[in-house]
């Protein structure tokens, strides 16, 4: 792969008023990225193009191409595979590619839960309720979910992370406040953790984005 582009806006041409992406570009601006971020030996596999080709799409908003690939735009990204496939660091490196208004933050699953088990629910407030100059809750990815463990704030047992997705379904149902989750669980593995009143509320919520089965490990 040749690399020449070094940021966004050499990804795209704009006609007749509307950015068009060369893919091919866009691979480039991501592994100058990755390199820089995650070292030289960061490399993008074309065996994950697929996957990175969604990734785009839902977040420069292609309608067209969205809808050929069924993925709805309103909703968040769920994007599954095994560990070192390399979830956390794509879901980072296509950031700048989304719209203002779909910008995230990236939060680990146990960061949140350390939270929780030293403040308790009202460490939870940031990710599951709006200020008061917010239309919608402020974006999140969380990443990795199924490596918190439930945790205990002075004797209160919570499923945290079970706790702020579903307070966030509200949000996403309310408002279409959007969520974004990494995870290597399959849906059983995700039910047996967090019920199935959760998985249910999780369909509504995302679109289910994974790996081929064969890609390799990335660490």
């Amino acid at each position: 792969m040749t690399n020449h582009c070094k940021t966004v806006g050499e990804t795209f041409v704009v006609h007749k008023g509307f950015k068009v992406y060369d893919f091919q570009k866009c691979l480039e601006y991501l592994e100058i990225q990755g390199k820089t971020t995650y070292g030289s030996s960061f490399k993008i596999s074309k065996m994950d193009h697929p996957t990175i080709y969604k990734l785009l799409i839902y977040m420069i908003k292609d309608e067209k191409a969205a809808m050929n690939l069924k993925i709805d735009l309103s909703k968040g990204i769920l994007l599954s595979g095994a560990i070192g496939y390399g979830k956390t660091s794509l879901m980072n490196l296509v950031r700048p590619f989304a719209y203002q208004t779909s910008e995230y933050k990236i939060k680990t699953c146990r960061e949140v839960s350390f939270e929780f088990a030293k403040n308790g629910f009202e460490a939870l407030n940031c990710y599951t309720l709006k200020q008061a100059n917010q239309s919608k809750l402020t974006g999140y990815c969380f990443d990795d979910l199924g490596a918190e463990q439930q945790i205990k704030h002075f004797g209160n047992d919570c499923n945290v992370m079970a706790e702020v997705l579903i307070s966030r379904y509200e949000q996403f149902v309310e408002n279409k406040s959007v969520t974004h989750i990494t995870t290597n669980l399959s849906a059983s593995e995700i039910e047996n953790n967090y019920g199935n009143r959760l998985r249910s509320r999780m369909r509504a919520m995302f679109n289910l984005i994974t790996f081929d089965k064969n890609t390799t490990d990335k660490r």
